[in-house]
């Protein structure tokens, strides 16, 4: 996400740190560039243009002029103003003290409502709120038993409307079936159309002032750009909404629509979908946004997917075979483990600062399935072949590769890969590599 974006920041960025002062020269052209970067992106007009005066009128300051760093101080002064153009803070949802807590989505037909709706049940639920999805859409056909599916694949309740054709009525039946169970919270997945219509708007109108929701959300598809953005001012205009979930961002390299949405119609970004799976729904941090955008990565949030995902205990074990150098095979395959679950290897990558400026990291397009492989390989090894790697002569190479369904030459590669990592750790958990690492270097 934001791919190209970033690319032409960090250009900007290059020529102004090369730069001991700053004047009103250099600043201007570097503006017109960030401006033309912003458009390329997709960014509305009118709030490309407020971004570049407001950088303007800041890094024109005396702050920035007389500053030992000035293109660092006009890195801060961009980053400030994005994370402001996202809202500034997170927004988290609002559950009021009503129970159920009803919450619509809404939006265009192909934005992803549903898949949202079983992602947002899931995120609720992990908060430690019991939360049963409802769909009402009973025009798109198996609306509701795709629903229905999805919950049942995420191990969520699923309200069950029987017959019942009216939408508004199973609105009231799925929140008194939510307060009978003891439900705390209730996800509406509601009907869209390919385009606005007066007749879905009314519909919408009369759920609201049936169940009263705690916060209804418009789901938007990044992909669309800021057609995302016209639609969702419009949905609020009619409707008012609380805030937006963004869709397929993962799949968006412009962001323009995400960068806008806030600016344009004074309403959140409160979720992002990042994937196909149902733990692919990330809460927006316009902090953590900007700097990614910036090229600066995400440590926080790859520390909290890692958070996530790890064993605590396993964690502790592995740290003290890696510093014993007895990491074996299947420590390499449990990680991998580990590290599919924690999502896409390019986002997991994006998040480490500094990894988009190593330009091996830039032209990788990781494989998803070279894990899948690995793995297979691995797998088709025996518990001693996998403790002790050097018990692996040729014939047992011959066996694995048969085994797991690739060639000698794989099985090859990922011992030596292997073998080369074992050697890192090594050097890295020895005294002196920890020093190295201390002073901030990398000790190979």
């Amino acid at each position: 996400m934001f791919e190209n974006l970033t690319e032409k920041l960090d250009a900007v960025f290059r020529k102004l740190k090369g730069r001991s002062r700053l004047d009103e020269e250099n600043i201007q052209g570097a503006l017109r560039e960030i401006r033309m970067a912003l458009l390329e992106a997709d960014v509305n007009f009118k709030v490309a243009k407020g971004f570049v005066e407001d950088v303007k009128t800041r890094s024109l300051g005396q702050e920035v002029t007389e500053s030992i760093s000035p293109g660092q101080q006009v890195v801060k002064i961009v980053h400030d103003r994005l994370v402001e153009l996202m809202g500034g803070e997170s927004s988290q949802i609002r559950f009021g003290n009503r129970f159920p807590a009803p919450i619509m989505l809404v939006g265009l037909q192909g934005s992803g409502k549903t898949t949202t709706a079983v992602k947002l049940a899931k995120h609720v639920t992990k908060q430690g709120k019991r939360t049963l999805l409802a769909s009402v859409d009973v025009y798109r056909p198996a609306a509701m038993d795709q629903l229905r599916i999805l919950g049942k694949e995420a191990a969520l309740p699923v309200f069950e409307a029987g017959d019942l054709k009216d939408p508004v009525t199973i609105c009231r039946r799925a929140v008194e079936d939510a307060k009978n169970r003891g439900y705390e919270a209730l996800i509406i997945d509601t009907a869209g159309r390919l385009h606005i219509d007066q007749e879905m708007m009314t519909e919408l109108i009369r759920i609201k002032e049936a169940v009263q929701p705690a916060e209804i959300l418009f789901v938007a598809d990044a992909m669309t750009g800021q057609e995302a953005v016209n639609v969702a001012a419009t949905f609020n205009e009619r409707l008012g909404i609380d805030g937006v979930i963004m869709t397929k961002l993962d799949g968006d390299a412009r962001g323009g629509a995400a960068l806008s949405l806030k600016a344009v119609m004074g309403k959140p970004i409160k979720f992002v979908g990042v994937g196909e799976k149902v733990e692919a729904l990330e809460v927006f941090h316009p902090d953590r946004m900007a700097t990614r955008i910036l090229g600066m990565g995400d440590i926080v949030s790859l520390v909290e997917k890692a958070q996530a995902t790890v064993d605590e205990r396993q964690a502790r074990e592995l740290e003290r075979k890696i510093r014993k150098n007895e990491f074996t095979l299947e420590d390499f395959r449990n990680q991998l483990s580990q590290i599919k679950k924690m999502g896409a290897l390019k986002d997991i990558f994006s998040m480490i600062p500094g990894m988009n400026k190593i330009k091996a990291f830039r032209q990788i397009d990781p494989d998803e399935k070279e894990l899948v492989r690995v793995t297979a390989i691995i797998d088709s090894m025996t518990k001693k072949e996998r403790q002790d790697h050097l018990l692996i002569d040729g014939r047992r190479r011959k066996r694995i590769a048969l085994g797991s369904g690739t060639t000698v030459q794989d099985v090859n590669r990922l011992l030596k890969s292997y073998g080369e990592m074992r050697k890192i750790m090594k050097k890295m958990t020895s005294k002196e590599g920890m020093k190295a690492l201390r002073r901030g270097n990398i000790p190979f």
